[in-house]
């Protein structure tokens, strides 16, 4: 099992998919316990819903299951929301708070940097060199971080989750002209709801590559799993109809996002840009 897979495209966006993967190595299964099987914490089928929206656009997916690490968090551990309930670098729980190792499996200090140096480092060398590739072509680079979690999960955040979740870091990790065209999308889009920097407002992946004055721009999207799931629990089935609906606005988006990128590298902001 590869830790990730590069599909190379020539478009100025690159898609990340840190968490649609569902491998888990047995020596990892053997250790989980039932609900730590179930997998539930997925983004379930995202690869699928993103796929071919965009032509010519790059992704880069990760193959395992963030409970074998998380590609989207601090490699050093840190807590990208410090005082709120969250999971960490290798989770020990599920996003409901509940254990999801049998009692004494739980992965120690130096299993975890193994894991990391295993899965966490490739699947972020292969999207660090994606960017410099785009951004070497373009002058610019649009990482655009793709995620889903279910609507309701209230070990996490109180009530429901809005539909459309866009994340900058409070308008630090892109240009204001990035963030304005998702959200302005996704506040248009007749019967979903959509929040700005709420309760996600961009992973660790979003942070780290999100260097506008450099030329690399992230943007962080958490669909809630409702709009194309038949349910949020198992079997995890993609809706067909739901996700055909959803992808009407997802390709605009990313349309938008493409249509931007020549305006942005000839933006004197961006010391990376060609001359």
């Amino acid at each position: 099992m590869q830790p990730v897979e590069v599909f190379e495209g020539d478009s100025p966006v690159v898609l990340g998919v840190p968490h649609a993967g569902t491998f888990v190595p047995d020596g990892i299964r053997s250790r989980l316990n039932d609900t730590g099987l179930k997998l539930a914490d997925t983004d379930w089928h995202v690869d699928r819903l993103y796929a071919d929206l965009l032509p010519g656009a790059t992704m880069v997916k990760a193959n395992f299951h963030r409970y074998v690490i998380d590609a989207n968090r601090d490699p050093e551990g840190v807590s990208l929301y410090p005082g709120q309930n969250t999971t960490t670098l290798c989770p020990v729980t599920d996003f409901d708070g509940r254990p999801i190792y049998h009692a004494g499996e739980e992965p120690e200090t130096d299993e975890i940097e193994a894991r990391r140096l295993a899965w966490h480092a490739p699947y972020h060398a292969a999207l660090a060199a994606e960017l410099e590739r785009v951004r070497a072509r373009h002058g610019v680079a649009i990482l655009y971080d793709c995620h889903s979690i279910r609507s309701v999960v209230p070990f996490l955040f109180d009530g429901t989750l809005p539909d459309f979740n866009t994340g900058t870091n409070n308008g630090t990790t892109c240009a204001p002209e990035i963030e304005a065209a998702v959200v302005s999308r996704t506040r248009a889009a007749k019967g979903y709801t959509s929040v700005l920097n709420g309760r996600f407002k961009g992973g660790w992946t979003t942070r780290h590559y999100g260097r506008p004055e450099e030329g690399f721009h992230a943007i962080q999207m958490e669909l809630a799993q409702k709009t194309h799931l038949t349910t949020e629990d198992t079997p995890f089935a993609y809706d067909v109809a739901k996700a055909d609906r959803l992808r009407v606005h997802l390709k605009d988006i990313l349309g938008a996002l493409d249509n931007l990128a020549p305006r942005l590298t000839n933006d004197k902001r961006h010391p990376g840009s060609p001359s």
